[in-house]
């Protein structure tokens, strides 16, 4: 029995995924070929689809996977859209979300490494987490934050993320270091980054596209308010003034972070509709039960 597999696939993945399938994955001796389900990452719908080879690879792959899935219900239309072989192979699923915050992080220590030399009780640290790839336009809001910071020395951005893109980090180092209250670290594990979540005052997302992000509804689940671009990936998860902050331009999104500092309220009834929205619609059990469900499929298959 060949083995089945699933991958989340974004357009690197896409290409390994279409050589692997050209050529180890051919008719074995028994006439068997290695089921496989992909899972739409965001970029992949968003942007890569738009590009010509990129498009003609995900549609051969997915004229062989037996599945796909989708975050969401317009992530799923695009991608009938643009391969309408696809239609009645792609499911939706959204992300479940399960936090683990390390309990023995230090926060202080970790405000000393980050070069913030300030009491912890009167900051107000904004985390943007993301790898550093154009994508994500971690430089998005670095101007605008630096003016504020020069107002408000308590302010604070943090980007936290892996270095994706060498070229593109090197110019994001770059400009960092000539910014008033911005601060950049790498990548952690996944308990530490919880920790800091839990930890900040905010957590933004300046994306230019996403299928899903994993860390606002992260930030919701350990009661963190969010800020994020306005676009269709963020804004299927983020009703503005309800379960977060939808700001369209730099401008906009200094000016909400300003409101939400100075509100309690609002941040309070915000942290508590977000963590009931990631309860009620992003249980990881469910997650976990519908992918049982499509691998039992794949491994039935291979019984064919």
């Amino acid at each position: 029995m060949a083995p089945a597999a699933a991958a989340v696939c974004g357009s690197y993945s896409w290409q390994c995924c279409a050589r692997t399938r050209g050529t180890r994955s051919r008719p074995s001796a028994s006439g068997h070929r290695i089921p496989f389900g992909i899972i739409f990452g965001g970029t992949d719908v968003n942007e890569d689809a738009n590009q010509g080879e990129k498009n003609t690879v995900m549609g051969r792959v997915l004229e062989e996977a037996r599945f796909a899935v989708a975050f969401t219900e317009s992530m799923k239309e695009m991608a009938q859209a643009q391969w309408p072989h696809a239609k009645g192979k792609i499911y939706v699923q959204s992300q479940g979300i399960a936090t683990t915050p390390n309990a023995a992080f230090n926060w202080n220590t970790f405000l000393q490494r980050s070069e913030i030399n300030q009491s912890a009780d009167n900051l107000h640290i904004f985390l943007l987490i993301c790898g550093l790839r154009q994508v994500k336009d971690p430089l998005y809001l670095v101007d605008a934050f630096t003016e504020w910071h020069q107002e408000e020395p308590s302010v604070y951005l943090v980007i936290a993320g892996p270095e994706v893109d060498p070229v593109f980090t090197r110019e994001v180092k770059a400009k960092v270091r000539r910014a008033a209250g911005v601060r950049l670290i790498g990548e952690m594990p996944q308990e530490d980054l919880h920790a800091v979540v839990k930890n900040c005052f905010a957590v933004v997302n300046s994306s230019v596209s996403e299928g899903m992000s994993a860390a606002i509804l992260e930030a919701m689940d350990l009661e963190v308010p969010v800020l994020a671009r306005n676009i269709p990936g963020n804004a299927a998860v983020v009703k503005h003034e309800v379960t977060g902050l939808l700001f369209s331009n730099p401008q906009e999104f200094v000016h909400l972070a300003k409101r939400l500092v100075s509100d309690p309220a609002l941040e309070k009834e915000i942290v508590g509709n977000g963590r009931e929205y990631v309860r009620m619609y992003h249980s990881w059990q469910v997650e976990r039960d519908t992918y049982q469900q499509l691998i039992s499929k794949l491994e039935g298959s291979t019984e064919d």
